[in-house]
């Protein structure tokens, strides 16, 4: 079996086990712990601090951030972005849209030397941009998040998976009638905890020992389109999964469960 069929082979376990059982009872007890903060079973209230003075040089800046002269951090959550996405949507606005979510992703932190708003200054130079995100937009409406995702893959100088993906996470809120799966975020982080635990199935099974499969498919930023389908597969089947479960708001929104991951509510051992 060649490297790609091995890969597959680990793909179709993990989308017939989806999460083990500990996995589980570790999202119940985030739950347990986070159930006041996220009481309508989404994450609209996860919040980042950032601060606003960091992206004087950024434009059209949108309304609903703290403004770049306010002094010290603020804050923004899930919801606030969405709105202001759909705002920005319902006037074509695709820049002040890509700006609120580039600033929730980033936050204040992992931007050393300002190495959040100079790359985002560079990805708004690029002169295909309008046309580029203006496409993502239409084809997440009409064909899906993988379409995309795809329209956006490698497009954009500087502006990768880890934030385009943002992006349509975002768009997908705002756009309730988008079809379904609706797009996640997929990051460097939600990637090792995909590959954690494909690389643990991939050794119960044989069909991967080493976890080299793992580390190639899941690597840590510029997934292919591919890659995100099967992301999306799985996310949404493991979200139903554990809504069926006790520990779990039934209703709750498949980002949940991608929140709860990326804060580490359970980490596979791979």
């Amino acid at each position: 079996m060649n490297r790609q069929g091995r890969a597959d082979a680990v793909d179709q376990e993990m989308a017939v086990r989806l999460l083990p059982e500990e996995a589980l009872t570790a999202l119940g007890s985030w739950w347990v712990r986070n159930e006041q903060t996220y009481p309508d079973g989404t994450p609209g209230a996860h919040a980042v601090v950032f601060a606003p003075a960091r992206w004087a040089p950024i434009t059209p800046w949108p309304a609903g951030l703290a403004p770049t002269s306010h002094a010290g951090d603020a804050r923004v959550s899930r919801a606030e972005v969405t709105g202001m996405v759909a705002d920005g949507l319902r006037r074509e606005a695709f820049r002040e849209a890509l700006i609120a979510t580039y600033v929730w992703g980033k936050g204040k932190s992992g931007t050393p030397g300002g190495s959040g708003p100079s790359t985002l200054g560079r990805i708004l130079a690029a002169e295909n941009l309008d046309a580029v995100l203006a496409a993502s937009v239409t084809a997440l409406c009409e064909r899906g998040a993988v379409d995309a995702y795809a329209v956006l893959h490698k497009a954009v100088p500087g502006f990768g998976p880890s934030f385009f993906t943002k992006f349509l996470y975002f768009v997908g809120q705002a756009l309730p009638t988008a079809p379904d799966p609706r797009p996640l975020i997929l990051d460097r982080v939600l990637s090792l905890r995909l590959r954690a635990l494909a690389a643990a199935l991939g050794r119960e099974t044989g069909v991967d020992p080493e976890g080299t499969v793992a580390a190639w498919v899941w690597a840590e930023w510029d997934w292919t389109p591919h890659r995100y389908d099967v992301y999306l597969s799985f996310m949404h089947a493991a979200a139903r999964q554990i809504a069926g479960t006790q520990a779990w708001p039934s209703g709750a929104t498949p980002d949940l469960l991608e929140c709860a991951l990326f804060g580490g509510a359970w980490r596979a051992t791979g």
